[in-house]
């Protein structure tokens, strides 16, 4: 996906950004995630990142398991920020946009603010290496990680363009793997958080692994 800024480190990104949480999604840098939005405080937040002109927003999965307030859920402290890179406005109130994953963040503190959309103070140093495109990718087992989504495919009788997944390089596949997977919160905060790709891929290869397993153990149906 062409992006219009270029992010060369951290210093090129605001310290205070929105954020969005959203159960078991998953943006990854340089991926591309789409977004339905509909509730009047997102709608806001993103009209608020348009006209600031940062275009960023940053997607965080709440901890349900730690937060005593459903209204408010207590956060995990590490997210990924992204660039509003399409938008289209859907006519009955709606945005239909997409995001492209920049680098990823962790919450350094929670701001108290006046608008409906919660926002934080976040570090981007952590993960300084996201600012390089490709970085560790040479380390990823292709072979292991084509093997299982093989075996993924078949088990739930799926199908897949294979001239683009031959063509993609490891880290756009795994991180589209790794983000259009069907797993948990937990599954996919553990594949956030990552120290490198080659882990992030073992990662994804061990649960769908486990999956595959299971699946075989218990004999329930495939994914529809």
């Amino acid at each position: 996906m062409p992006i219009n800024a270029e992010y060369r480190g951290p210093a090129e990104l605001p310290e205070i950004i929105p954020v969005f949480p959203l159960p078991g999604a998953l943006l990854l840098p340089r991926g591309q995630m789409p977004l339905n939005i509909f509730e009047p405080r997102y709608l806001e937040m993103v009209d608020d990142a348009l006209r600031d002109g940062h275009r960023l927003i940053g997607m965080i999965q709440p901890d349900i398991t730690h937060s005593r307030n459903e209204e408010r859920p207590a956060l995990f402290q590490v997210g990924c920020v992204g660039r509003i890179t399409q938008l289209a406005e859907s006519g009955d109130g709606r945005y239909i946009l997409e995001l492209t994953g920049v680098s990823r963040f962790k919450v350094v503190e929670e701001m108290t603010v006046l608008t409906a959309y919660r926002q934080c103070k976040v570090d981007y140093f952590p993960f300084i290496d996201d600012f390089t495109a490709r970085k560790g990718e040479d380390e990823v087992d292709r072979e292991a990680l084509l093997a299982v989504l093989t075996d993924f495919l078949k088990a739930n009788n799926l199908k897949v363009d294979w001239e683009g997944v031959e063509a993609a390089p490891n880290e756009a596949l795994v991180n589209a793997l790794a983000m259009m997977s069907p797993y948990g919160s937990a599954e996919k905060q553990a594949m956030l958080e990552a120290p490198d790709l080659k882990t992030r891929a073992e990662i994804l290869i061990a649960v769908t692994e486990m999956d595959l397993a299971k699946k075989r153990t218990s004999g329930d149906p495939p994914l529809q």
